[in-house]
């Protein structure tokens, strides 16, 4: 063999992985995640207010009256941006025990999804569905009998009795135009009353998108503030996931699945991105993931700061809950996004 017929190779790994970090093109040519602007999920506050109401804790998001909210939908999807959730900010004069005025029609979620399909816009509509936003206690369903004289007791949701009005409010929404319901309340037995609720109300082409994961976050706080949910007393780690519990995802998340969920979703998620990891790895429906109101306000908070850029925190954020197995993630930075990506 000549000396011309070898071949010198004093490649590294180390050093292949460098000449393909050396410019922005290589970079992006050999990036194996991605995030498609279809994937993400912006949220919405809307209420009966006259003007937006900016939400101090919260920067760039405001709770919206129901025409500046579907003017923003319009303008968003121009943009590229196709899928919304909503979220209803109710009066104190409306909110009563039970959190009937979910399926008024003239609850806000429900006349923002109206003006949408009245304005035939080719965008995905999600509408929350919880109760903590209409009900005088500011939980997430039917309180057991006394449970406000118990001191706390972190058990006062009667999730058996809760049922039934969670599918008289799905079958609401999805009459006034909602493509996905996603009952966001952690009651057992919440898919299956739905599913059977919205098929009996001939809605059977309604998904259901499941908070089948759903921690008992310190992330929340902010989002209180926006869709005015607050407890008045208590809280609810009786019906939402222990985050020091690392393998109870699994049993909730089969149970939704079981009970007919079309997709589930992770929340928190910048702080759950094993739990992501591992609800990617158990099912084949989409996953989605929240990037919560706390989360989102953290960023902005050290940016206002000068510790970090925004804009790349957010990215990287972003790009980690994508990596880990999220399909979809609503994200208040999504109009940000658009632009960003």
């Amino acid at each position: 063999m000549s000396d011309h017929s070898k071949t010198r190779n004093d490649s590294t790994p180390r050093q292949r992985l460098r000449r393909l970090r050396r410019t922005p093109a290589l970079r992006d040519a050999v990036r194996d995640t991605t995030i498609p602007i279809d994937g993400l999920i912006y949220p919405l506050f809307v209420g009966e207010m006259e003007q937006p109401i900016p939400v101090a804790s919260m920067p760039g998001v405001s709770q919206w009256p129901v025409q500046d909210a579907v003017q923003t939908i319009k303008d968003l999807s121009r943009d590229g941006l196709r899928q919304f959730i909503l979220f209803g900010v109710t009066p104190d004069s409306k909110k009563n025990a039970t959190g009937s005025y979910a399926a008024d029609p003239d609850a806000p979620v429900n006349r923002v999804l109206q003006s949408v399909r009245d304005a035939g816009l080719d965008v995905v509509m999600h509408a929350d569905l919880c109760f903590c936003e209409y009900t005088d206690h500011g939980h997430c369903g039917v309180l057991i009998d006394g449970a406000e004289c118990t001191g706390g007791d972190p058990s006062v949701v009667d999730n058996d009795r809760t049922l039934a009005n969670l599918g008289q409010a799905a079958a609401a929404q999805a009459s006034f135009g909602a493509d996905v319901v996603a009952p966001s309340g952690m009651m057992d037995g919440m898919v299956a009353a739905i599913r059977g609720a919205l098929d009996d109300a001939g809605h059977q082409q309604t998904a259901i998108l499941s908070y089948a994961v759903k921690y008992a976050s310190n992330f929340y706080g902010p989002f209180r503030d926006a869709g005015e949910g607050g407890m008045r007393f208590g809280d609810r780690r009786g019906y939402q996931m222990d985050f020091r519990r690392g393998r109870e995802w699994c049993t909730e998340l089969l149970a939704d699945l079981d009970e007919g969920a079309d997709m589930v979703m992770v929340k928190p998620a910048a702080a759950y991105l094993d739990v992501i990891k591992g609800v990617r790895e158990t099912c084949d429906v989409p996953v989605a993931a929240y990037h919560v109101s706390g989360e989102y306000a953290m960023l902005h908070a050290a940016a206002d700061r000068g510790w970090l850029d925004l804009k790349e925190a957010a990215l990287e954020t972003t790009y980690a809950i994508r990596r880990a197995g999220a399909d979809l993630i609503v994200t208040y930075f999504a109009p940000d996004l658009i632009k960003w990506l």
